[in-house]
């Protein structure tokens, strides 16, 4: 994989990128004034990792890079601050104070969105398996500004860790955090969502296992969420009551 800067860059930006390399165990090469697409011929590499003032943007196979933007997040954050009832929360019984575990972060969103709910007292872990994406998307949580304080201390609390989420679940105490979270790669894809493209190459594409669900419902103090399409039988495979059907749905179980 190509790590390349900004086409000039200040030491700064160069020592980032080549920390970033070396996490990520990629070649840093000068930027010079080579285009993106004469960079991955060069160096006979289509895997391109670049580092600069909008943070991390990652090109594979798709011409739309990955990167980290907080999207429908900021709009549902900015709604919870009018106010406005966020179904995710409404339905989880999330509030301030509250530990919750995202187990399948992916970008980010629905972690924002509970980091804001449980406020500074609470505590959001999010876990990622997957190498590349969580490492942009933690970098994004650190630098990513909107116009609302509150909202970027929310994306600095989540606590991101690249790890398998079972491995992770398995070693936790009984009834330790409140929330523990789900929200795999549908089964069945949402066709009309273009802007996950590039995310899907890089997830982790595995169905979730019975073991997870029974990990997760035994540290679990309030509640097990899974978020899957609404036609998915995955609710029923792993034992969810499926509630809030949108194109979406959610479904709950409730720990005795």
């Amino acid at each position: 994989m190509i790590v390349t800067t900004p086409q000039k860059p200040t030491p700064e930006q160069t020592a980032y990128a080549a920390g970033i390399a070396g996490e990520l165990g990629g070649r840093l090469v000068p930027r010079k004034q080579d285009s993106l697409s004469l960079l991955k011929t060069k160096y006979g590499d289509n895997r391109l990792l670049v580092a600069d003032d909008r943070g991390l943007r990652y090109y594979e196979e798709s011409e739309e890079p990955l990167y980290f933007h907080p999207s429908m997040a900021y709009v549902r954050v900015k709604r919870m601050r009018k106010g406005e009832a966020d179904p995710l929360i409404t339905l989880t019984g999330c509030e301030p104070g509250d530990r919750v575990i995202d187990c399948t972060a992916g970008l980010g969103s629905d972690a924002i969105v509970f980091a804001y709910a449980v406020g500074p007292q609470g505590h959001v872990t999010a876990l990622e398996s997957e190498q590349m994406l969580y490492t942009v998307v933690r970098e994004g949580l650190k630098t990513y500004e909107t116009e609302h304080a509150d909202v970027n201390e929310a994306f600095r609390r989540i606590d991101m860790r690249n790890t398998n989420h079972l491995e992770y679940l398995a070693q936790l105490p009984d009834k330790s955090v409140d929330i523990v979270y789900f929200d795999p790669m549908f089964r069945k894809p949402m066709h009309d969502s273009s802007a996950l493209q590039p995310l899907r190459g890089l997830a982790n594409n595995a169905e979730l296992s019975e073991e997870s669900v029974r990990q997760a419902a035994r540290v679990a103090r309030k509640m097990v969420v899974l978020k899957e399409h609404k036609d998915s039988g995955e609710f029923q495979r792993l034992g969810f009551e499926r509630r809030h059907i949108n194109k979406i749905a959610y479904g709950v179980i409730q720990p005795t």
